[in-house]
């Protein structure tokens, strides 16, 4: 019995520092334009093998992510747009050629003309990057994510692309490394003409920073109460120990 309380309370603590890495994360992230808020939970496993049929671990499930929507704050940046769905994503393609997809419409325009979220390119209707051509003096992104630039030479607006806005069930969404989202198991996915999108603003990070602040206390809290866990199975083990050395006496 010992044994078990003492295996699930180390696993328990380790697991909790992990959990308490992911809180961190959100609250470094709660300023971060797009940025959804990761959760992980627990849960208890058997151990297999022999001698082993006493002990059970702790162990925390894949991190997850919240996609509810952040709020939205103007900016008047012509190049950040915010997606005014609850659901919707934009797609970048990552210098490795893998299509994502992020909530994150923070743009830029580099010497190329070429849009960019940050080192990723903004994938446009057909699936290539979108290109500014170099006579175009301003860019009007209209609702519907069409991409237009105003031509000085013909005093018009014309239509450059189009925002690749897609809808993918959050369930099939995977965080990568570098924060953007993947789809896994689903076929491309295809431009979903509903989305709708607002030029200059940007939707902020879905953190609750008071939320992360008391999740970052209960899981010190935790963590605390599993060492003492450890502390006091092994205060039992002496004691017992010492009353079965005694027995043999």
């Amino acid at each position: 019995m010992l044994d078990r309380f003492a295996y699930v309370a180390m696993t328990g603590a380790k697991h909790t520092m992990g959990q308490l890495a992911n809180t961190t994360n959100n609250l470094a992230n709660a300023q971060t334009p797009g940025f959804r808020e990761m959760v992980a939970s627990f849960r208890s496993v058997s151990l297999n093998g022999e001698r082993a049929d006493s002990r059970a671990f702790v162990v925390d499930s894949t991190p997850g992510s919240v996609f509810t929507p952040g709020p939205i704050q103007t900016t008047g940046n012509p190049f950040d747009v915010a997606i005014k769905n609850n659901e919707g994503f934009f797609a970048v393609r990552r210098p490795d050629g893998s299509e994502a997809y992020t909530r994150a419409g923070k743009f830029t325009l580099d010497d190329l003309g070429v849009f960019r979220a940050g080192q990723n390119s903004v994938v446009g209707e057909a699936g290539s990057e979108i290109t500014v051509p170099t006579d175009v003096s301003r860019v009007e992104i209209a609702n519907d994510g069409i991409i237009y630039g105003f031509n000085s030479a013909s005093n018009a607006f014309d239509q450059i692309d189009r925002l690749r806005l897609v809808n993918i069930d959050p369930k099939n969404l995977v965080r990568g490394a570098d924060g953007l989202f993947e789809a896994v198991g689903v076929e491309e996915p295809e431009l979903d003409r509903d989305i709708r999108v607002q030029q200059g603003a940007l939707e902020l990070s879905n953190v609750n920073p008071t939320n992360a602040m008391v999740q970052m206390i209960e899981q010190n809290r935790m963590f605390d109460l599993n060492i003492r866990f450890i502390q006091t199975a092994d205060q039992n083990a002496k004691a017992a120990n010492t009353l079965m050395t005694m027995s043999r006496g």
